[in-house]
């Protein structure tokens, strides 16, 4: 009697086995460079003098009409060019990590640069090479394939999430090749087949080609090198074939 595998079964994110992650840590995409606008220190008066103001602090009520210039500087944020203010929150955003112009560009959006100013700036910055979507690309591909063991399928899944362009994506991940993908593939598994031992066998053939699709491994390859390592261990796998059955 043979059985069928329901590979779109192993898919479902309450699947058992390895969750899915988020990207590497790193500062909020949104443009939040985690600083904290500075209160106004003379929210309370000081004791012992009525009408006692300290030395370089702005009038009541905010005498310019909105707010001063020392808590705009305070802010970090350039008091008016909205381009000067674009290029201050791209700089920080690329400090200690490179993103993409999407990225930046919806960063800008959210801090409410208007887009001439924004398309100007993201524009001089990839002439520069501050901006470089495809050297992002193939960066990703490298740590993510060998730090978290993902398939070409998942890597090219991630970096349309980050706005880099569908030529650039298939160049990234082309680095990969299916000997490569297939290596690493039965690392993983061999990595899990000891947390899998004292189930039964289908039990194990579903954690462990389960975990394979999540990080986006095809179903044939998958079950494929979940079969030959549990064969490895004895367990009787002559009436499954490369689909599952």
């Amino acid at each position: 009697m043979t059985r069928r595998t329901d590979w779109a079964a192993y898919t479902r994110p309450d699947a058992p086995g390895e969750r899915g992650t988020s990207g590497p840590g790193r500062r909020h995409e949104d443009g939040h460079d985690g600083t904290e606008a500075v209160g106004d220190r003379d929210a309370h008066p000081p004791r012992g003098g009525r009408g006692r103001r300290r030395r370089g602090t702005a009038g009541p009520a905010g005498e310019d009409g909105g707010a001063s210039l020392s808590s705009r500087a305070e802010e970090g944020q350039p008091p008016g060019d909205p381009v000067e203010r674009a290029r201050a929150i791209c700089l920080r955003l690329l400090t200690g990590t490179p993103r993409t112009r999407k990225q930046l560009a919806d960063a800008l959006r959210k801090r409410q640069i208007p887009d001439a100013a924004a398309d100007e700036v993201l524009s001089r910055f990839e002439e520069v090479g501050l901006i470089d979507d495809g050297a992002f690309a193939d960066a990703w591909v490298e740590s993510r394939h060998h730090g978290r063991g993902l398939a070409r399928r998942a890597l090219a899944r991630e970096l349309r999430t980050k706005g880099v362009d569908s030529a650039l994506i298939d160049e990234a991940v082309s680095q990969l090749d299916t000997e490569q993908e297939e290596a690493t593939a039965r690392e993983l598994v061999a990595r899990k087949l000891r947390a899998t031992r004292g189930l039964d066998r289908d039990k194990r053939l579903r954690r462990l080609a389960g975990m394979l699709a999540r990080k986006g491994y095809p179903e044939g390859l998958a079950l494929r090198v979940v079969r030959q390592a549990l064969e490895t261990e004895g367990e009787e796998t002559e009436l499954w074939d490369d689909t599952g059955c």
